[in-house]
């Protein structure tokens, strides 16, 4: 896969790792991304580096829009040009609970991060690929959104409710990219171990045994990682603006 260069916001840990491990096992040179530059990316760097690739970390805040072009071009001085972005960061909810109790914070900090920031970390990276000569590789754009983006979740309305508006923005881009020869998807997750659903993640796992999912188990990271390299790898031809619900079946409808 030489010639494929990704940068994996949210990397440092969960899904985000995931999937930068799985794009540098596929030859992918890989920058991994968290919001400081702390011993967590560094960690994350040095588990890609062990793998034998190329690899380069880059700190910044994704809801930060004047971050992103500094951010975007240090990456580039390090792996070369992109062909690449996975848009993986994101947070929960401040406090989960009754949406008549939802505050303005919390309702802006998912949306500012997961939907907002998202958006235009895509656009300035889009922009990037236009202005240049690009090579005969594959490229795209992979956003992790959530099954929450069509499946209430009524005691963090306010994340869901950025997952849907960041799962319209992967239809919309993968309009507007698509004659530009520039895949876009959306990878909504259902029940992960993550860091993030640390706390429910049991109640997640009793859950799926007793039937919610049709996998009787909950998703890994590695498993969110391998359906990321795949798309992002152009494993699936001729495809683009696809929602892949990596959620062991949990949104089948049935009775």
């Amino acid at each position: 896969m030489s010639g494929l260069a990704a940068l994996v916001t949210g990397s440092s840990r969960g899904i985000g790792l995931g999937a930068a491990l799985a794009l540098a096992r596929e030859g992918f040179a890989v920058a991994v991304h968290g919001p400081a530059n702390d011993d967590e990316l560094e960690g994350a760097r040095a588990q890609l580096a062990a793998l034998g690739g190329k690899v380069a970390k880059v700190a910044f805040d994704v809801s930060d829009l004047a971050a992103h072009d500094a951010a975007l071009a240090q990456v580039e001085a390090e792996l070369g040009p992109l062909t690449t972005l996975v848009n993986n960061a994101g947070v929960g909810v401040l406090s989960r609970g009754d949406p008549l109790e939802v505050s303005e914070d919390s309702w802006d900090r998912c949306l500012a991060v997961n939907a907002k920031g998202a958006f235009f970390l895509t656009q300035a990276f889009a922009k990037r690929l236009l202005a240049r000569t690009r090579s005969d590789v594959f490229h795209a754009v992979v956003n992790v959104t959530s099954s929450n983006a069509v499946a209430v979740a009524e005691p963090r309305l306010e994340y869901a409710a950025s997952k849907a508006a960041a799962a319209m923005a992967s239809k919309g881009w993968a309009v507007r990219l698509g004659r530009e020869g520039i895949a876009v998807y959306d990878v909504q997750p259902g029940f992960i171990a993550t860091d993030m659903t640390a706390p429910v993640i049991a109640d997640y796992e009793a859950r799926a045994k007793a039937g919610l999912t049709l996998f009787p188990r909950v998703g890994q990271p590695e498993d969110m990682g391998a359906i990321i390299a795949t798309l992002a790898s152009g494993k699936l031809p001729y495809t683009t603006g696809q929602t892949i619900s990596a959620d062991g079946g949990l949104l089948v409808p049935r009775f």
